[in-house]
């Protein structure tokens, strides 16, 4: 089969398409026929040796996939043949090798999918929609005014209804562009921000009564104490941008001053077994049933995965960015 791997750090084009044997299901595993993978940015700072954990090289990214039952090993219930499935690497033993045609999986983490849902919306809700999903269940934002950045990327534009559902006051999504805006305008974002705009920040101040409650911080860097001068009295920095963290003990301090808090976050401690299928099958029955609506930014050859990572390293992309086997 064909696969993707880099075994060097550096630009999207150390990205090499490689023909290795097709894995077995092994005893309690299936083997699942992949029919879309998803592509996240910490795989993106990942092949770039910029992400808080450097992988051994070489190295088979791709945490998430979606596709056909092809085979099932011992102990596994032959029933699962044929069937349509989720392949949640991230939660697994072996949790990466997705860019690929074919992957072998724990039977007891391949997740049905819903018949109304599709391959490519099933991997958009994985890791973005799990986390979207945890974002919210740490931090409620009922009657509260939000801030999400990067609004129009995967995460972004999943956590913008979900907080709308919560029952949000006011939420402001910042998005780069026209095209961008405007999706996150059908998204239902109450205020959209053109975040590449010189008076961006006055924007959102004006949008404000008093400041934003909660901030959603996927971006990190410079950007954070940026946010932290939005954010209200007694409000809340959730920062989800790991490795990225620049904020001072003097920035700190401030938060105390101003009565403010700050909540970390990382969704594989949140993922039980339990957990992680109860969670998956919640954002899928959303989806089938149209209450929850998955951005696809492009479909991309598998052959073409530089492609894919340029794609979302330039911040050109809308939603998930998926690769097509």
């Amino acid at each position: 089969m064909k696969t993707v791997q880099f075994s060097r750090f550096g630009g999207p084009e150390v990205l090499e398409v490689v023909d290795v044997p097709v894995p077995s299901a092994g005893a309690g595993e299936v083997l699942v026929r992949i029919a879309a993978a998803g592509i996240n940015f910490f795989e993106v700072l990942m092949r770039a040796d910029r992400y808080a954990v450097t992988p051994r090289l070489p190295m088979f990214p791709g945490v998430e996939a979606a596709g056909v039952v092809e085979a099932v090993g011992e102990g596994v219930d032959q029933l699962l043949l044929g069937r349509r499935v989720a392949a949640p690497l991230f939660a697994s033993g072996r949790p990466f090798g997705g860019y690929a045609e074919y992957v072998a999986i724990d039977a007891g983490l391949a997740v049905p999918l819903p018949d109304a849902l599709s391959f490519e919306d099933a991997c958009a809700l994985m890791v973005q929609g799990l986390t979207a999903l945890h974002l919210l269940r740490q931090s409620p934002v009922a009657d509260k005014q939000v801030l999400i950045p990067a609004a129009a990327g995967g995460v972004g534009s999943l956590l913008l209804q979900l907080a709308k559902a919560q029952g949000a006051r006011r939420v402001i999504a910042l998005a780069g562009g026209e095209a961008k805006l405007d999706l996150v305008r059908s998204l239902g974002a109450d205020v959209a921000i053109d975040h590449r705009a010189d008076n961006w920040v006055a924007e959102v101040r004006d949008a404000t009564e008093s400041g934003v409650d909660t901030i959603f911080d996927t971006v990190g860097g410079a950007m954070t104490k940026v946010f932290l001068d939005l954010l209200s009295q007694g409000g809340e920095l959730v920062f989800a941008a790991l490795g990225r963290f620049q904020l001072s003990a003097a920035d700190l301090e401030a938060m105390i001053g101003r009565n403010q808090s700050l909540r970390g976050f990382a969704l594989l401690p949140l993922m039980s077994p339990e957990e992680l299928l109860a969670s998956l099958r919640q954002l899928f029955d959303l989806a089938a049933g149209g209450r929850l609506r998955v951005a696809i930014g492009g479909r991309i050859p598998l052959d073409r995965a530089s492609a894919a990572h340029r794609l979302i390293e330039e911040r050109c992309s809308t939603g998930k960015v998926l690769l097509i086997p």
